[in-house]
């Protein structure tokens, strides 16, 4: 099997969106049977988020998605994205309410838009966590995570939330192609 690593070493932005299409794409292209997505952010843009989790999940190889070490916020759906899931047994995955940076003058109706579009996000966000999740032997609230308390799961509790399959600190196949996304 000719493994590809791509190590996401990100906030997710724009930028990196494009970064992590592209070096997936160029690996499906240069024969990848798999893809191992190593990740390693503090989160960022929702859009971005969710883009790169459509993104990944349409893939037409199987995908694999590691923590080496902090996933947090918007990482969390990315790292979601995961057919197979692991974290390093010192990680952690941090679920968080949302929250928008707004610059300069907002009149009622743009206010309106972004807490519509914010609600939206929120629905989502729980919507894939509780799909990849489902028969988890601790279910993950997250909807009180994302609206009220913020929680850190361990790789224990990343484990019984379903969050990840197996704890391991995933070593790099010796036939790898390693790609790089980093800021």
């Amino acid at each position: 099997m000719r493994s590809h690593v791509v190590h996401f070493t990100a906030p997710i932005n724009s930028s990196t969106c494009g970064q992590l299409i592209d070096k997936c794409s160029q690996a499906i292209q240069q024969g990848a049977d798999e893809l191992i997505i190593k990740i390693a952010t503090m989160g960022g843009e929702c859009s971005y988020g969710f883009s790169l989790y459509n993104f990944l999940v349409s893939l037409p190889v199987p995908v694999r998605t590691h923590n080496l070490g902090t996933v947090e916020s918007m990482g969390n759906i990315i790292f979601l994205a995961g057919e197979r899931r692991t974290a390093c047994p010192y990680s952690k995955f941090l679920f968080h309410p949302f929250h928008w940076t707004l610059n300069g003058a907002v009149d009622h109706v743009r206010m309106s838009e972004y807490a519509m579009s914010l609600d939206y996000d929120l629905q989502l966000y729980a919507s894939i966590v509780e799909e990849r999740t489902r028969g988890a032997r601790v279910p993950l609230d997250v909807l009180d995570c994302l609206t009220a308390g913020p929680r850190i799961l361990n790789a224990e509790d990343a484990l019984n939330s379903g969050v990840i399959h197996v704890v391991d600190c995933l070593g790099m196949p010796a036939e790898s192609v390693s790609w790089c996304v980093y800021s």
